[in-house]
């Protein structure tokens, strides 16, 4: 999900300030996509130039309240309205260095693969713990499932490389 995108949907509720889109999408993505303030107004500046939001008054602590245009309610229906595909995705890190383990001279690819099942192992545990002490609603829930099934996909993919491996030898 793009910042971009996150902040207009998060508009879509009713005028915010740069803060409160900070704490609301932290909130919303259980703590997992921390943003700074600079990000955010980086951010609200593009939107407004591209005609997404417009800024209203400073109220008496000098914050500008951003709401969603017409424009900008278009952009985020087409944006849920359209499907994210593998193709769009950035590449998986992990899947090429382990490609690349392979292809290497020198390198304990299973030594790789152990070291990657700990780190992933000691993330899931970290998830679990995390998901048992959110506060939040169904957003925040979502996403703490959707990396937890991750996680837990990577460790079967990480036993399916071994198990490849090991048929090669």
């Amino acid at each position: 999900m793009s910042i971009r995108h996150g902040l207009l949907a998060l508009l879509s509720r009713g005028p915010r300030h740069g803060y409160q889109l900070r704490v609301e999408f932290e909130a919303s993505t259980g703590a997992t996509w921390p943003l700074n303030i600079g990000q955010v107004y980086a951010t609200l500046s593009r939107l407004e130039r591209d005609g997404l939001v417009e800024p209203g008054e400073s109220d008496e602590q000098g914050r500008v309240a951003y709401t969603l245009t017409a424009a900008g309610r278009a952009e985020l229906a087409r944006w849920f309205s359209t499907p994210i595909v593998q193709s769009d995705r950035p590449r998986d890190e992990l899947v090429i260095k382990l490609a690349m383990a392979v292809e290497a001279k020198e390198v304990d690819v299973a030594e790789v693969i152990r070291r990657q099942r700990t780190a992933t192992m000691r993330a899931l545990q970290q998830l679990t713990r995390a998901k048992r002490a959110a506060t939040g609603g169904a957003a925040q829930r979502l996403v703490l499932d959707s990396m937890i099934f991750r996680a837990e996909a990577e460790q079967r993919w990480l036993d399916h490389c071994e198990a490849v491996l090991k048929e090669e030898t």
